[in-house]
């Protein structure tokens, strides 16, 4: 499943590629997350310049200069493609025509990513936001005996972790992805809140870097903690590997644990 980085480096290319464009016409294939009607799509989008694309969380927005916000979510396959006239991918679940012959088609072979028309705010500040600060999380913390890393995942807490980042951002921040999140004190919690933006942009910048044109997909290579080529982590110790609630997670004896 593409995390925030490559959300950002997709919504930055389509930004650049798409807006300005006019919807001439919108179709729409049977998928188990599209939670409204043909119609209400058509009605809310067709004939409509798009002003710009942006993320939010783990979603995808394009906004329309009516106000009308198309949201996407890839789930864990859905793929994006550009295309001319016409488009010939497979596993299409919805296309946006725009009236100078070009489109855009979202792929999933399991038919689960989700669109949404006008999608609901959530509280709950993005990864990258201002709001994300250091007395946000504690207070949340400490309202919790969960792990820090089930914590950073939940996205009614923080929108745009997912398992692969939660990993990085807590081995940079040398703490345990199984410390109690009430036990960690003001001083790791203050590391945590920095260490989750600079782990965060700075794969943005590498991402945009190395694929500059990226839309879909997932960039990984780059990872220092979570990721199955290495077997010691940039200081040379041993990377472990433990399963946890159907995901690998990724890290090291350097991490302290507060439980």
């Amino acid at each position: 499943m593409p995390e925030l980085p490559d959300l950002q480096v997709f919504s930055n290319n389509l930004d650049k590629k798409l807006s300005r464009k006019t919807i001439d016409h919108i179709t729409i294939s049977k998928a188990k997350n599209i939670v409204a009607n043909a119609a209400t799509f058509r009605k809310a989008f067709e004939q409509q310049k798009l002003s710009k694309v942006y993320r939010e969380g783990k979603e995808l927005r394009f906004e329309f200069r009516n106000g009308s916000i198309l949201g996407m979510h890839l789930m864990l396959h859905g793929a994006l493609h550009l295309f001319k006239d016409d488009n010939e991918t497979k596993h299409t679940i919805a296309e946006l025509h725009f009236t100078d012959g070009t489109g855009l088609a979202l792929t999933d072979f399991q038919r689960m990513a989700a669109l949404t028309v006008n999608p609901p705010k959530n509280e709950a500040p993005d990864a990258m936001s201002e709001d994300l600060t250091a007395a946000y999380l504690e207070e949340k913390m400490s309202a919790t005996r969960t792990t820090i890393k089930k914590l950073l995942l939940d996205q009614h807490i923080i929108r745009g972790i997912g398992n692969a980042y939660a990993d990085e951002i807590l081995w940079h921040a040398r703490l345990s992805p199984f410390s109690i999140s009430n036990k960690i004190p003001p001083a790791k919690i203050k590391k945590l809140a920095r260490t989750i933006y600079s782990v965060l942009s700075d794969a943005i910048d590498k991402i945009q870097k190395k694929n500059p044109d990226l839309i879909s997909g997932e960039i990984r290579d780059f990872m220092e903690i979570h990721n199955p080529n290495l077997e010691k982590s940039p200081t040379g110790v041993e990377i472990q590997q433990q399963a946890v609630g159907g995901r690998k997670t990724y890290f090291t004896d350097e991490q302290e644990l507060f439980e």
